[in-house]
């Protein structure tokens, strides 16, 4: 590992360390506008949900590193405490990247990076027609965290309203994440897209408890095939395979494999955690834990 002092390091080497490590990060693209009635539309990649009731959303449009000036968005909220935060889809994503660029105060982002503005319900920042999900806000606080170059500028926003396309829901009402197709931005120039093999599910330890890593059998743990992804995927289930069930699996699943091998037992060993990994892989981590669970070494 090298170790890297920030405080000994210049604006530029911080900025690139920090966000190469911290991403992917959602992109809020917020529309304001300024006390004359100007829109402004920016992409902030420094922005995330923090809670759901009430309903906030934080993003920083921080000082600029080079002279220490602010953002157009920033003057804008202060002046007018409202923000629509448009959702950026892999469709707009050149268009938002457009959008970023710095024009002069007054100069609509809408028309240079070819959005459609339409009106909000309830507050005066225009939504992105072509977003899939628009977010109209109230400016609740804004907290700076430094007044030198690059430092932030957290502004807090509470939810009032959003607006869904329906072509993005799932037969449930609930946004699809593969229908989304949402981008996330990375370190330098880079972007990622979560959709098609980017997108994998997890059984979350909320819905029950896990057995954790130290509760499997040291067999199982110390294993030079399985990846510590493997173990935390057979931690995650609720309770050991009971060996009833074990040995039928055993019985059924894996006979031909232990009389290959029944003289062999480094490589009946071996050749176990690779055919759980492979159902690991499969999702089928029940099965998986059957597998391990039938060698015995005595």
């Amino acid at each position: 590992m090298i170790s890297f002092n920030l405080g000994q390091l210049s604006i530029p080497e911080r900025h690139g360390l920090l966000l190469g490590a911290v991403g992917p990060r959602p992109v809020a693209f917020a529309s304001t506008i300024d006390a004359e009635g100007r829109p402004n539309l920016s992409p902030f990649s420094f922005f995330n949900c923090f809670g759901s009731n009430p309903p906030i959303l934080i993003f920083s449009p921080a000082r600029r590193g080079r002279d220490n000036t602010t953002k157009h968005s920033l003057h804008n909220v202060r002046a007018v405490p409202e923000v629509v935060i448009n959702v950026v889809t892999f469709d707009m994503v050149q268009q938002a990247n457009l959008a970023s660029g710095e024009y002069p105060e007054g100069v609509s982002e809408f028309e240079k990076a070819g959005f459609t503005a339409i009106p909000s319900e309830r507050v005066r920042p225009f939504r992105v027609k072509e977003s899939p999900v628009q977010m109209e806000c109230i400016v609740k606080q804004v907290i700076e965290t430094g007044s030198e170059g690059a430092a932030g500028n957290l502004i807090i926003c509470e939810v009032l309203i959003m607006h869904v396309d329906e072509r993005v829901l799932n037969e449930h009402g609930k946004i699809d994440q593969r229908k989304i197709d949402l981008v996330g931005r990375m370190g330098g120039d880079f972007y990622c897209r979560a959709s098609g093999d980017a997108l994998f599910e997890l059984a979350q330890p909320a819905k029950h408890l896990g057995i954790g890593i130290d509760r499997l059998p040291a067999d199982i743990r110390n294993s030079s095939v399985l990846t510590g992804n493997n173990l935390g995927q057979l931690a995650n289930l609720p309770a050991q395979p009971d060996e009833t069930s074990v040995n039928e699996y055993k019985l059924t699943e894996l006979a031909e494999l232990f009389i290959e091998l029944q003289d062999n037992k480094t490589e009946l060993r071996r050749a176990l955690h690779l055919r759980a990994q492979s159902l690991l892989a499969l999702g089928k981590t029940e099965d998986a834990f059957k597998t391990l669970l039938t060698f015995n070494d005595r």
